[in-house]
């Protein structure tokens, strides 16, 4: 059983690693293997929608994102982490989002994997990442953990906040005990699903 973390901060050594690290160490107390994938320095450009993925099963943009598919795709569980920029979450989050568009074939959807967010700011923003992320979850067809979010500063300053190193840890407890459940949606209801609006008929 694999937990794959994803830092969408575009600092290598920040507080979204910080509490993502926390996490992962809870995941591997319970028996899980842990990945850390950072998006610093990584190549991820924009989704450009041109819409080939939803036939192809893969993205035309040959690019860091590549390397990111797998590790989704091989994960059992993964918890997203963002740090809260100008109130919602960071450009790389949203790109790693829109581009796992290409993940929506069923041998290598998000389906029936475990989901955890992190998010951390300084003042604002917190409930719109988190919404954005629970959404996500909920079309991808993954079974949510949770989510920790704190307000820091610097990373020094989790060590200065025990009832949050709780709440991480128990967070990747939480994503090894549901992986192990071996939860499945039915196939026909394992892809994702989009709503409707007035463009379709």
């Amino acid at each position: 059983m694999k937990i794959l973390g994803i830092s969408c901060s575009p600092r290598k050594n920040g507080n979204t690693v910080a509490m993502l690290e926390k996490v992962l160490a809870g995941a591997k107390a319970d028996g899980a293997d842990i990945e850390l994938y950072s998006v610093a320095g990584k190549n991820i450009q924009p989704c450009d929608g041109c819409w080939g993925c939803m036939k192809s099963g893969e993205c035309h943009i040959k690019d860091d994102m590549q390397e990111l598919y797998d590790k989704i795709a091989e994960a059992d569980g993964i918890v997203y982490g963002t740090p809260i920029y100008f109130y919602s979450m960071t450009a790389q989050a949203k790109a790693v989002i829109d581009r796992s568009m290409a993940l929506n074939q069923p041998e290598r959807g998000r389906a029936n994997k475990v989901g955890g967010i992190v998010t951390v700011c300084g003042s604002l923003g917190l409930v719109d990442a988190l919404k954005d992320f629970a959404f996500y979850m909920m079309t991808s067809r993954m079974l949510p953990a949770g989510h920790v979010s704190a307000y820091l500063m610097n990373p020094e300053d989790l060590e200065k906040m025990p009832k949050c190193l709780e709440a991480l840890n128990n967070l990747g407890r939480m994503m090894t005990a549901l992986a192990k459940t071996g939860f499945k949606y039915p196939m026909e209801f394992a892809r994702p699903q989009f709503g409707y609006g007035t463009h379709t008929k």
